[in-house]
């Protein structure tokens, strides 16, 4: 063959490569349907039911989270649960701290003057995602991982988040079973209604030893710059609560309209 001859590939090879690229189209689209099923299931799901969920084979399925796993994007728990990695996560928590960035400070200096910790979360399928939090130096204090995810109806975010919104939406987010995490978890659906009551009356949510025993939390909500709810929270042992309760909720409300001002998402 001379230089500048013209080559023509053979029908087969065209149709091959064709057909690899709709493989490789069709394997991105079963992934992320896989990353959507787990995300909408915090507690994690068994390869068996997540293939049935996602309606492919079990082998297809393997390969998929083998390739994920390997990318940080779906982690395996001793138990064999599989739920979103800390790879996606942190892509999905970047992606929303950027739109809250300019909160950051506010929530710096809250934590100074409280010396407890304070933290950021949003409203993400059907859970609290923590993309923020600032802690004190102080020995006794309470932390939680960015890009955890807590449920709604037993945390103060979250009935913060659920407080203002409508409540054929209020519904559709509430489990069909409050389980209790504590002896103080609300578990009566009525109950908990009634307490979003208040909730939209003061601004104010509390989680009094509901989800965690030993921690109380105080919530106030906030939209970020696309109008997206949000929540900040103190949270503090409730050895030390009642000392600061007072204090703690001018605080944070004081904060939040100063964050709101800046961010004009309200």
């Amino acid at each position: 063959m001379q230089k500048g001859d013209v080559v023509v590939e053979p029908a087969q090879g065209m149709a091959e490569l064709d057909q690899s690229r709709r493989d490789g189209v069709q394997v991105i689209a079963r992934a992320a349907e896989m990353l959507r099923t787990l995300a909408a299931d915090p507690d994690g799901l068994q390869l068996m039911e997540l293939a049935a969920k996602v309606d492919l084979p079990r082998s297809t399925t393997h390969r998929i989270v083998r390739a994920l796993s390997k990318e940080g994007f779906v982690r395996a728990a001793p138990s064999g649960r599989l739920s979103i990695g800390p790879g996606l996560v942190g892509i999905a928590t970047s992606g929303r701290r950027d739109r809250l960035h300019e909160a950051g400070p506010y929530l710096e200096e809250l934590s100074y003057q409280l010396q407890e910790t304070v933290d950021l979360a949003v409203l993400d399928a059907g859970h609290m995602l923590f993309v923020d939090q600032y802690a004190p130096s102080r020995f006794l204090r309470i932390v939680a991982e960015i890009g955890a995810r807590f449920p709604l109806y037993c945390t103060a975010n979250g009935k913060a988040i659920l407080a203002g919104l409508p409540e054929d939406e209020v519904e559709s987010l509430l489990p069909d079973k409050l389980e209790p995490f504590t002896p103080n978890t609300i578990t009566d659906r009525s109950l908990l209604l009634r307490e979003l009551e208040r909730v939209r009356e003061t601004g104010l949510a509390y989680d009094r030893e509901e989800h965690t025993a030993g921690v109380i939390a105080v919530g106030a909500a906030i939209r970020d710059s696309l109008g997206t709810p949000a929540a900040v929270t103190v949270v503090i042992p409730a050895v030390r609560f009642i000392d600061v309760e007072e204090r703690v909720e001018q605080a944070l409300l004081r904060t939040c309209e100063e964050i709101q001002a800046v961010l004009g998402g309200g």
